[in-house]
């Protein structure tokens, strides 16, 4: 095991959430809960999915519309924000808290 997956298997377990591919799986499987600081300091409460069912169709002029959601960064979790109808992300290491809405 990499000292990287390590560092982010321990960083989850300090904080008591999935690893970010835990989360990616949970997300495209169900409605998340997710509770993160945003960049201004904010406490942010979003219910998002990746569920295909949930997402819009695939628009040419908009990439992340497409079958396969591009990593923007390493660090960030792109997904369809259920209550703005849009795609919105967040930055792994700034989230607080999950919880499934809906299975």
């Amino acid at each position: 095991m990499s000292t990287l997956t390590e560092a982010a298997e321990t960083l989850a377990t300090l904080k008591g959430i999935p690893t970010k591919e835990e989360l990616i799986k949970l997300l495209k499987e169900n409605v998340v809960e997710v509770t993160f600081t945003k960049l201004n300091g904010d406490e942010r409460i979003m219910p998002c999915t990746l569920k295909e069912d949930l997402l819009p169709p695939a628009k040419k002029d908009e990439p992340l519309t497409q079958k396969k959601v591009r990593e923007i960064s390493n660090a960030v979790v792109a997904v369809w924000a259920i209550e703005s109808n849009a795609f919105r992300s967040f930055r792994y290491d700034r989230v607080k808290s999950i919880k499934v809405l809906d299975k």
